[in-house]
């Protein structure tokens, strides 16, 4: 198997009790493998940018994992986290809107969201992430059932407005919710839009074949914590 560039991985700590001492070991792996990025929880923004300086970019999520925070809200935590020396955002839309019918609330969001956070830094490096398993199985592109087919509307509904919001990524799943990023999803949004929009894949990505297979589908980045295991597979 082909070897995996270390800059297409995000090293991510996103846990709840994650402590100062786990994010020193995070940032001083990302130098030491020569990843993207350290991707830590907002408040250890500020304290991975010291680690890394400017050797490697940090990454923090807004709204996460569930997006349900009122819109002034994530604008707080959006100019939090720029303040703080974040250079990538993962920020979590309300995907229920998406299933109550509502794209145009959808993409308003994305929208406010990604001028507000160029409007403090314009190099920012905006990503909004659609949670794909609240909306289809991991394998449905061989499935035909009226359940599967509004799946893909709402899919496609939230792939557009993200796209059309001048966002830099779609990222594939939160790694919190019911199932991580699948080849089937990348298959299909790459299929919505235009092959400048990046992909980023995140949630269940243990392995370098599993890389390797979403890479092949389409997609650009990946967000995981065995990132230097799946260096080290060679």
């Amino acid at each position: 198997m082909a070897p995996i560039d270390p800059k297409l991985l995000d090293f991510a700590n996103h846990k709840g009790d994650a402590t100062a001492e786990d994010i020193q070991t995070l940032c001083e792996t990302v130098l030491q493998y020569g990843f993207n990025s350290a991707f830590v929880n907002p408040t250890h923004v500020k304290l991975a940018r010291s680690l890394v300086g400017i050797k490697a970019k940090v990454g923090t999520v807004i709204s996460f994992p569930l997006g349900q925070d009122t819109l002034e809200s994530k604008k707080c935590a959006v100019k939090e986290a720029i303040e703080n020396g974040a250079d990538e955002l993962d920020i979590v839309p309300d995907n229920a809107t998406l299933k109550e019918g509502k794209p145009e609330i959808f993409e308003k969001e994305c929208i406010d969201l990604t001028v507000y956070a160029r409007s403090l830094r314009e190099s920012i490096v905006v990503k909004f992430i659609i949670e794909t398993g609240l909306f289809l199985p991991e394998h449905f592109l061989l499935l035909n059932t009226p359940e599967i087919g509004l799946g893909r509307t709402q899919i496609v509904n939230a792939s557009r407005a993200i796209e059309h919001s001048g966002a830099d990524f779609i990222k594939i799943c939160s790694g919190m919710g019911k199932r991580g990023v699948s080849v089937d999803d990348v298959t299909f949004i790459r299929t919505i839009v235009k092959p400048s929009m990046k992909i980023k894949g995140a949630g269940g990505i243990h392995t370098k074949q599993q890389v390797l297979a979403l890479l092949e589908a389409g997609a650009n980045r990946f967000g995981t914590s065995n990132a230097p295991s799946i260096i080290d597979e060679g």
